[in-house]
């Protein structure tokens, strides 16, 4: 998107034509929301795209129930104009578009102060200060989870379905069975001695026998999460039907067990569980009072035999009094590693300036984020096995805390 609200008329005329979309799709946008947009863009300008976004907001969204259609056309429309036009079938005639646009363009350009030759062109393909510069399923891998229409949320969940995580398996005190094993397996050893009264006893050989970790989830479901929790409680659905040992957790005000609604099989019965289990999604957040009553009654259950505990929140949590630092602290030394996935760190500028996220950072291992696919694809890297880079990364956070 140009600095320049002019930027030749492309802007302008992209504005023109993303106003019909929006009539198009059932918003009421006349010629003089139009202009209003213009002018209210060109005072405003194009250096922060929430500025842009909320501007067009302020004068196309005049209703509560259209808030959520404009934010998809949106989204859609400034990636790809053209893909939104064969999805919606606006593709009139081209007399049609020529006779409709070009009064409204030069009335347009009158309210933008614009002269003759900054004017927008009256023609009939509408060109997009954005493309896409790489394929279609790379930019649903980098795509925010908060910025997806519908149908982008529904393909990131049958790719979510999909995801499974290979971790480092625990060792085990028990020893399995093995021709090439590194140690004598006794018991086996004389058992067979009973079926071999006389002549050579055969060494039975074993070696040490070993699983994957417990994996415990704790996803925090407040408003401030709410675009990102429910694609993490698909994630926990896809990983508890991978695997036994999976426990999820829902916290907001409260904390939630979940862990047995997410064991069947369909996702949409799974989920019809939750949502009548958690009572505080969208709501509160108190981060302190739901990890203390995660330590006091499940974590012994739960976080044995080498567990790695995900939790999953943006640490907004202003409860100075709840002992978030002691509740982290105690969770971090009962589990052998632990995982904090943060959405914030989508932003390049992020720092850690608020109470609750320094009192959270010294008591993890790994601090990611989970803001899109690519960010949960990559959270094996932090799971399997010691990672240097993580290392680094939490040394560099806590200098910055």
């Amino acid at each position: 998107m140009s600095a320049e609200p002019d930027a030749g008329g492309r802007l302008a005329d992209n504005i023109l034509h993303f106003a019909r979309t929006l009539r198009a799709a059932g918003l009421p946008v006349g010629p003089g929301g139009v202009i209003d947009a213009l002018d209210a863009v060109r005072l405003t300008g194009l250096d922060r795209r929430d500025d842009f976004y909320w501007t067009l907001h302020a004068l196309f969204v005049h209703r509560r129930e259209q808030r959520a259609l404009f934010d998809q056309i949106f989204h859609l429309f400034w990636r790809d104009p053209k893909l939104l036009e064969r999805l919606l079938g606006l593709a009139p005639p081209a007399a049609e578009r020529e006779d409709e646009r070009a009064p409204v363009a030069r009335r347009a350009a009158d309210a933008m102060g614009l002269g003759d030759n900054d004017r927008p062109p009256e023609r009939d393909d509408v060109e997009s200060d954005m493309t896409m510069t790489f394929s279609e399923r790379d930019a649903l891998r980098a795509m925010d989870f908060d910025d997806m229409s519908a149908d982008e949320i529904e393909r990131a969940k049958r790719i979510v379905a999909r995801m499974r995580l290979d971790l480092d398996r625990v060792p085990m005190r028990r020893l399995a069975s093995a021709p090439a094993g590194d140690r004598i397996d006794l018991r086996r050893t004389l058992r067979d001695a009973t079926r071999h009264p006389a002549g050579l006893i055969p060494l039975r050989r074993a070696r040490q026998d070993s699983r994957p970790p417990v994996l415990v989830l704790l996803c925090d479901v407040s408003g401030s999460m709410t675009g990102y929790s429910r694609m993490l409680v698909h994630f926990a659905h896809a990983l508890t039907n991978d695997r036994h040992r999976v426990h999820t957790f829902a916290f907001g005000t409260r904390l939630t067990n979940i862990t047995r609604d997410l064991r069947h099989r369909d996702i949409d019965k799974a989920l019809a569980l939750v949502a009548r289990r958690v009572d505080d999604w969208s709501g509160g957040t108190r981060i302190g009072a739901c990890l203390h009553r995660f330590n006091r009654f499940w974590s012994r259950r739960v976080l044995g035999q080498g567990a790695v505990a995900v939790l999953v929140t943006d640490g907004l949590d202003r409860d100075a009094d709840g002992g978030l630092g002691r509740e982290m602290a105690l969770l971090h030394r009962s589990c052998r590693k632990l995982v904090w996935l943060n959405p914030l760190l989508r932003w390049r500028g992020f720092e850690p300036r608020s109470w609750g996220i320094r009192t959270m950072l010294p008591h993890v291992d790994a601090f990611r984020t989970c803001h899109n696919l690519k960010s949960l694809e990559e959270l094996a890297d932090a799971l399997a096995g010691p990672d240097r880079v993580a290392d680094r990364e939490m040394e560099a956070w806590l200098k910055a805390a």
